[in-house]
């Protein structure tokens, strides 16, 4: 496919799109959705030298996740209404300018503001996900979805490694700057490389948005997706915004070590096309409840970490976040996949909703995360994460499980 080409942004019959073009896809969103995370590492030494305290260095990826949340309900949608191409090119050149203003930033307040515009921008990544389901043949697109998913989860586990080691070896601002330049990358990819989508409404901008709330009351199966990977959502980003800080107070590890442990979140990318696979074979439904019952089972876990030894303890926290990664990532591939099948003219306002599910819950456990750490330490921040995933497997059970 060629730039010049255009999609129809309906399902695709059997044409297969080419591995150069999943590749961009998966890419494009990894680097993008990563912007997200570089600051958890890092909190430590930049407000160091920034000279700003706990609570507000906290805000930094507070904001970002709800700057998220707020770009993917009230931007994502657009793919519906324009060419996605377009739409992906023009944030990426806004997040560009963002991660700049991050880099050079002379103080918490316009680190904050640039944090806020970073993750409305990053959205650009939400745009590239429905644009994968679009041009994948229905009989492939679980696995084509959780392809690109493992590019996107890869991103965001494999941030922290990056993030840390920059920040050892060159300071916390060359985080941001090199994160302009990856995305500067995959703009000119995306311009050389990416179809042009046909749109699927001609909906004004304000009953785009309220077509939404539609969406939502019309069907159940969407709203217990964004529930149930909500509350996943929670758990997950409890423990990675205070896991640098424990990690330095309990272990006297520095931004490196923080960023090391995204590899063994890592790991649990893996899981995304075998939930896509399995998705495609066995249905979905089983896919979101075995996924939530591993997260809230690995989230307890955790609490076992004050009851081994303390040189077992570091292990026993790897081994949880691969699994409770593994889990929450093969439950989004299961919700993606109910999700895209409910009314495919829609996706974009579908994912829109799914998605402001997922970082709401994203921002309000980093909010949370870091009241229960600084009230309860590690354990107030475990005990979070357990009655979150728990609280998402019952919404999954419920009924049955059932859509």
């Amino acid at each position: 496919m060629t730039s010049a080409q255009l999609v129809p942004s309906l399902d695709q019959g059997s044409a297969v799109p080419s591995r150069g073009l999943i590749l961009l896809l998966a890419t494009g969103a990894g680097l993008s959705v990563a912007t997200l995370y570089y600051s958890q590492p890092i909190l430590g030494v930049l407000g160091a030298d920034i000279q700003a305290g706990e609570r507000a260095v906290g805000m930094v990826p507070m904001l970002t996740q709800l700057g998220y949340a707020l770009g993917i309900l009230l931007l994502a949608p657009l793919g519906d209404r324009y060419d996605r191409r377009r739409i992906i090119l023009t944030k990426s050149l806004l997040l560009i300018l963002a991660l700049c203003v991050s880099s050079l930033a002379p103080g918490i307040a316009t680190l904050l503001v640039a944090s806020l515009a970073i993750g409305l921008t990053a959205t650009m990544a939400q745009d590239i996900v429905p644009a994968a389901a679009t041009v994948a043949p229905e009989a492939q697109r679980g696995k084509i979805v959780g392809t690109v998913m493992t590019g996107l989860l890869l991103g965001i586990l494999l941030s922290r490694v990056m993030s840390g080691l920059i920040a050892d070896q060159f300071g916390w601002r060359a985080v941001y700057g090199l994160a302009a330049v990856s995305i500067a990358l995959i703009g000119v990819g995306a311009w050389r490389g990416l179809p042009r989508f046909a749109p699927t409404t001609a909906l004004s901008y304000g009953d785009l948005l309220g077509s939404m709330l539609k969406l939502w009351a019309r069907y159940p199966a969407l709203r217990r997706a964004a529930l149930s990977q909500g509350l996943l959502s929670v758990g997950f980003s409890a423990f990675w915004s205070t896991l640098a800080v424990m990690l330095h107070s309990s272990f006297g590890l520095g931004s490196a070590a923080a960023g090391a442990f995204g590899l063994a979140g890592a790991a649990g990318a893996l899981a995304a096309p075998l939930a896509g696979r399995l998705a495609d074979r066995s249905g979905p439904e089983r896919v979101t409840r075995l996924g939530a019952g591993l997260t809230a089972v690995c989230f307890a876990m955790l609490g076992l970490a004050v009851a081994v030894p303390p040189q077992w303890q570091l292990g026993l926290i790897v081994v949880a976040a691969i699994g409770f990664d593994f889990g929450i990532q093969a439950t989004l591939v299961a919700h993606q996949t109910i999700v895209y099948g409910i009314d495919p003219p829609a996706r974009s306002r579908l994912n829109a909703v799914l998605f402001t599910g997922v970082f709401v819950g994203m921002a309000a456990g980093a909010g949370l995360g870091s009241i229960a750490f600084a009230q309860w330490s590690w354990m107030g921040v475990v005990g979070l994460a357990t009655l979150a995933a728990t609280a998402a497997l019952g919404v999954r059970l419920a009924r049955g499980g059932r859509p």
